[in-house]
């Protein structure tokens, strides 16, 4: 079978062609036809295969082997065919917009940190590079500047298909060793690349660029990036919630930091006087028991730093206390002494009450997982 035109690399911007059905075949329950020429990016550089009709049929991926660009059909369609295709234009203009975005960025990491592309996936919601070297923060938001500079240039993006001896002279980015004819996109200035992918007629289509999280990856630094249509949506989400918080709040949004810190500070103020009437109702629960020399109590809804304090109080008390709060199969305990060690305690009870936990020799904490009458009935032997 002869191999597919791609009209996507004579020009991106090809909507819907014409085209002669070249090959039908069926692999388990997927059904693929072949072309004589299509405009279907086949999936691959880390970017999606498009979507779109040929003939009556939906295309929902493409593919290339030997040459042969095979789509992905939900409809028979007959060989010698000539029938009428489409691609989804707004989903490859947003894969243009992104791809296009990520040269950019790209080739200014290499130029300022000598960071190369070492993995590129253009999602459906976000497109993520990683680069081998870290980036900081403040040279992220440097790079994103320059990056959007580009942009606002409107600088035409040049595809070439040098012969090897012009592609020796080519200071390109590449992830590996290239064979064969070698496509090379550039945005002069910016980026210099073999790449396969599409993408935009001119840097000003892309919109904006907008990094919008990174983090430490294999020592190096993975970027999460919008462009375009996505980053003007992502604008739009923040916005949305920055309005919903301060009409919350009743503040304006530049008072949103404020805001946020009084209520931090009042929330603090909250807990610490919360913590205080607990322990004086520990302090009164724990008088209100009689007296002895060990006592345990089975709670409901204690965190494990309220069952810590409740503990504490009794162990004033009784000398040594147990205190477990959950209900079912699932405890969360504290176990303190005045006098004496009960870590030997705690390890008898986490082998013989499925738990785990430790602690100081005057406290400990952990989980059990089993039923509250095994519990009680452990500690009802070691009295």
């Amino acid at each position: 079978m002869e191999k597919t035109r791609r009209l996507y690399d004579e020009n991106a911007y090809v909507k819907t062609f014409t085209a002669k059905v070249t090959g039908f075949a069926q692999e388990g329950e997927k059904l693929l036809a072949a072309l004589d020429a299509t405009a279907f990016f086949p999936e691959g550089g880390g970017q999606f295969a498009d979507n779109g009709t040929i003939g009556g049929a939906n295309v929902t991926d493409a593919h290339e082997r030997d040459g042969v660009i095979w789509h992905t059909v939900d409809a028979p369609l007959s060989v010698g065919d000539t029938v009428e295709c489409g691609i989804d234009w707004a989903r490859r203009f947003d894969f243009m917009q992104q791809h296009s975005g990520e040269h950019i960025l790209s080739g200014l990491a290499h130029k300022k940190y000598g960071a190369a592309n070492v993995g590129f996936h253009l999602g459906l919601d976000v497109t993520t590079i990683d680069f081998d070297v870290p980036i900081p923060m403040d040279g992220l938001l440097e790079l994103e500047h320059m990056a959007n500079g580009a942009v606002w240039e409107d600088i035409p993006i040049e595809v070439s298909y040098p012969s090897a001896e012009e592609l020796k002279a080519i200071p390109y980015r590449s992830k590996k060793e290239l064979t064969g004819q070698v496509r090379i996109v550039t945005v002069p200035g910016y980026d210099i690349c073999a790449c396969c992918g599409t993408h935009v007629a001119r840097t000003g289509e892309i919109g904006s660029i907008k990094v919008l999280d990174s983090q430490n990856y294999k020592g190096g630094t993975r970027l999460w990036i919008a462009c375009g249509g996505r980053a003007l949506s992502d604008h739009d989400d923040c916005r949305a919630r920055v309005n919903e918080l301060s009409a919350r709040l009743s503040v304006k949004p530049e008072g949103l930091t404020d805001a946020e810190r009084r209520l931090e500070d009042e929330l603090a103020a909250a807990k610490l006087k919360i913590s205080e009437i607990q322990r004086e109702l520990f302090d009164l629960r724990a008088q209100s028991m009689g007296a002895g020399d060990f006592i345990l109590r089975f709670e409901t809804g204690l965190s494990p730093d309220e069952a810590r304090r409740y503990c504490l109080a009794l162990a004033q008390r009784f000398g040594t206390a147990a205190v477990f709060s959950g209900s079912g199969n699932e405890w969360k305990y504290a176990i303190a002494s005045l006098s004496g060690d009960v870590r030997a305690l705690t390890k008898e009870l986490n082998a013989e009450c499925c738990g785990r936990g430790g602690g100081k020799p005057e406290l400990t904490q952990g989980g059990c997982s089993c039923e509250k009458l095994k519990i009680d009935a452990f500690f009802k032997n070691k009295r």
